[in-house]
């Protein structure tokens, strides 16, 4: 068993940040299971209309994965060093994840486009519930990419190495988490209506 005492200052202060980071990722789990738990009791509901989910939302799970994968791809280039090709990857991951908030907007259009709104005439329970897990995710996928601004920017500038890659890992690590979020709620929103 490794004491951890006996560690570098650097190494402790990186564990400690990647276990801030994990906690932050458990607390969000926590909150979009709280909201798939309410969706599912609420599905019970005399009032209750399904909602056939925009095309856009599957498209915009194509970019998302396709982000996760640039974004891995440029770690990998700063493991080798090679941080033009990490800076590179960042900034098209960064446009990746443009795309989709982009197409989730869209998404919304076809939903009103549909006369499903958020609150008011128009509006039903599925729909409010719809409206509101892709709000929350889009503010966490906002972060993330403000998160990758600030990566693309210190892989520009040469800060990380592949011995000083901190901030590199914890922006991945928030990355692909907001991506696998994104295909749990799909896949929850495609199959709830079958499954409960």
């Amino acid at each position: 068993m490794i004491d951890i005492t006996q560690l570098p200052i650097e190494e402790k202060i990186a564990r400690s940040k990647k276990q801030m980071m994990w906690f932050a990722i458990m607390s969000l789990t926590m909150m979009f299971a709280g909201l798939t738990s309410a969706y599912i009791i609420s599905s019970s509901r005399r009032d209750w209309v399904d909602v056939d989910l925009p095309s856009e939302f599957f498209y915009s799970t194509g970019v998302i994965l396709l982000s996760s994968l640039t974004l891995f791809l440029a770690k990998k280039s700063l493991k080798n060093n090679n941080l033009s090709g990490a800076a590179i990857l960042t900034f098209i991951t960064f446009l990746l994840g443009t795309a989709f908030v982009i197409m989730q907007f869209m998404a919304f259009g076809s939903l009103t486009d549909a006369g499903i709104f958020f609150t008011g005439k128009g509006s039903s329970v599925a729909g409010s519930f719809i409206y509101i897990m892709v709000m929350a995710h889009l503010a966490h996928i906002v972060a993330g990419l403000i998160s990758l601004t600030v990566i693309t920017f210190k892989a520009v500038t040469k800060k990380y190495s592949n011995e000083k890659m901190l901030g590199f890992e914890l922006g991945a690590i928030f990355w692909h988490f907001v991506d696998v979020l994104w295909i749990f709620l799909l896949l929850f929103l495609v199959f709830a209506k079958d499954i409960f």
